[in-house]
């Protein structure tokens, strides 16, 4: 079986190693240390460690004015809190004086599970790409948690870093090297290209392990940047499988799928299929049976490759 690791469990223990690079490194949390993994920057560095309790909203402004002296200030909370909670802040206080502040929003999408659609964070990604300022990133795993995080802290500016609760499958070995902004290929082919970040990455490979059975060559695309995006990869995907299918944790507005789509209407129409969360909120329930529920699944995607491969031929 393969190795699994939450991608909050990377970050906390990126984090920390952060800190011991750079001592202007400082972290902020709304009393979710426990959940958020910074508890493990605490431990380790008690005086750059600002415990901000139930306020996110004075969080942000906090960690925008650390970034103003020169500190990289880390603020972590619930995805869902750190977006929809905390817009205003975010928008006035960090984009729009551009900031080096990152912020990184763990239990990101619907599997945070039991927890309910109060902490689903399903509109995060919509609302951080809209922050002009705000680069954006969706690890699929542990090891590329740990190297996104090292680049937000080395980057200058604001970032977003949407991170999960539950254990993800270990997709990449320690000598991979994360690139902002450059998708990864994770799996080549002819036929069709699955563009997915996070989670869904691990189970677009399934998907196109499922149609290789078939004689369906399909190509895998991890963005785990979403903004900026790599619009080279997707042009690149669009001229040579013809066919291109999203897969996201996300609702289907505004995140990976619309981002893609606008690169592939203006530069090389084809068709398109998308996989994410409709126009619904969902209910309370174990992650693996949300993902169930709302089609997130590599059976899924599978099929979306085949139908969307079909409209092509029937061209």
């Amino acid at each position: 079986m393969a190795a699994e690791k939450s991608t909050r469990e990377a970050f906390g223990e990126a984090l920390v190693e952060l800190g011991k690079e750079n001592p202007n490194v400082v972290a902020l949390d709304a009393d979710l240390s426990r959940s958020t993994m910074t508890k493990l920057f605490a431990r380790q560095f008690p005086d750059r460690f600002i415990q901000c309790g139930l306020g996110e909203q004075n969080m942000i402004s906090i960690a925008a004015g650390m970034a103003a002296t020169g500190k990289i200030p880390f603020a972590s909370t619930f995805a869902v809190f750190a977006s929809c909670r905390c817009f205003d802040q975010l928008r006035i206080c960090i984009s729009q004086p551009n900031l080096n502040a990152k912020i990184a929003g763990t239990h990101g999408g619907i599997t945070v599970g039991e927890d309910g659609a109060s902490h689903h964070a399903i509109e995060d990604l919509a609302l951080f790409c809209s922050l002009t300022a705000f680069t954006v990133v969706v690890p699929a795993d542990a090891i590329e948690t740990k190297q996104a995080i090292k680049a937000a802290g080395n980057t200058d500016g604001p970032f977003y870093l949407r991170l999960g609760r539950p254990a993800v499958p270990v997709l990449y070995t320690e000598d991979y090297r994360f690139q902002l902004g450059k998708a990864v290929t994770m799996r080549d082919g002819k036929d069709a290209t699955v563009i997915a970040n996070g989670i869904m990455v691990s189970r677009a490979i399934e998907a196109a392990k499922q149609l290789a059975t078939q004689g369906i060559d399909c190509r895998v695309l991890n963005m785990h940047t979403l903004k900026p995006l790599d619009e080279d990869a997707i042009i690149q995907a669009a001229s040579q499988t013809g066919v291109i299918i999203t897969a996201e944790e996300h609702l289907l507005h505004g995140g990976l799928g619309s981002r893609v789509a606008q690169v592939v209407v203006s530069e090389k129409p084809v068709p398109m299929a998308f996989i994410g969360i409709k126009d619904v909120y969902t209910k309370s329930g174990k992650p693996e049976e949300l993902l169930q529920q709302r089609g997130l699944t590599a059976e899924a995607i599978a099929s979306a490759v085949m139908a969307t491969i079909a409209k092509k031929q029937s061209k």
